[in-house]
């Protein structure tokens, strides 16, 4: 969820990519505004076959959203056939829709309205003519060319780097066994240094992400580091997770790409949260930090509300790492 105000169809149009992290295709957009929190919250789903619409209408009611926006990105034909059940789900739950329409092919076509305002051949749009891709720019938000690219993102190198990383890792889990008895206070500052240093533009050398990646299968501490991201200002925390997410061994990814997943989504990024997620769960399904925030990302939850400086981290397993 995010503070852009959309005033247009244009504006919708360009809010999209910096919403979702990437310019969608084949896709079916609901964007609920008008909350509590005044933000807004984009919902993304798969055309031809968008599922269940009614449980899309559920959250954006269930967080408070009093109207929306339907955009479909597609064929005319398959646009309007999934369109038309999310428009009345919608409005059963009291979030109607204030406008619906098609984008494709650098034109968008009003669902709504046939009046002569509305053209049959469509309406022009450039995305960067609209202030709404400036203040998401602004904001640190990014839009890549589609969800591959944004997919891509968190995978790992290929060819020698992901060969020096195995090297760093194996050496990593040598000096972990031959180490004495360390404290997590000890593991955390090693942890919280690397961070502070990833914010003042410093990568992280090969054996740091690797030690970093088997310190944090301790749960006290990737909790520790949990409550310390940056909720304010997440964008060099993005930077940082992503990077470690790509580089660390992948057997010791959850703990990192959950990490990466609550500050993309703190910062209204719920494409790369997804991704991010899904990264984690591919390495261990039952890793419960990722568990917890795919809960809470299906459900629509408002960032506002996972704020973890208020409040004690989750505690969830205690016998293993997540």
């Amino acid at each position: 969820m995010t503070s852009l105000v959309l005033r247009s169809a244009q504006d919708a149009i360009a809010a999209v990519p910096y919403l979702l992290g990437f310019h969608p295709s084949r896709s079916l957009v609901v964007i609920g505004f008008e909350g509590r929190s005044g933000g807004t919250c984009a919902v993304r789903l798969d055309l031809p076959s968008p599922g269940p619409a009614g449980r899309v209408a559920a959250v954006l009611a269930g967080n408070g959203f009093a109207r929306s926006l339907l955009l479909g990105y597609g064929p005319a034909r398959e646009v309007a056939e999934a369109a038309r059940p999310m428009r009345a789900a919608l409005a059963a739950a009291g979030v109607p829709v204030a406008e619906a329409i098609r984008v494709a092919d650098g034109r968008w076509w009003s669902l709504t309205c046939d009046d002569v305002c509305c053209p049959p051949e469509g309406t022009p749009y450039d995305i960067y003519a609209s202030t709404v891709a400036a203040e998401a720019t602004f904001g640190g938000h990014v839009a890549l060319a589609d969800r591959a690219e944004l997919v891509a993102s968190v995978r790992p190198p290929e060819g020698p780097d992901r060969a020096a990383m195995r090297r760093a890792a194996e050496g990593a889990e040598r000096r972990y066994l031959a180490r004495p008895p360390s404290s997590p206070e000890d593991d955390l500052a090693f942890v919280l240094a690397l961070l502070a240093r990833a914010r003042t533009g410093t990568r992280p050398t090969d054996e740091e992400v690797a030690w970093l990646g088997v310190l944090l299968t301790d749960p006290r501490v990737r909790d520790e580091t949990w409550i310390r991201l940056d909720e304010d200002a997440p964008a060099a925390d993005i930077a940082f997770w992503r990077d470690i997410v790509r580089r660390v061994d992948p057997a010791r990814v959850p703990a990192p790409a959950s990490l990466l997943a609550f500050a993309a989504y703190s910062a209204g990024d719920g494409g790369l949260a997804n991704v991010a997620l899904q990264r984690a769960l591919d390495a261990d399904p039952a890793y419960s930090m990722a568990v917890i925030l795919r809960e809470v990302v299906n459900a629509g939850i408002s960032p506002a509300k996972l704020r973890m400086r208020e409040a004690d981290p989750p505690r969830a397993d205690r016998q293993k790492a997540g």
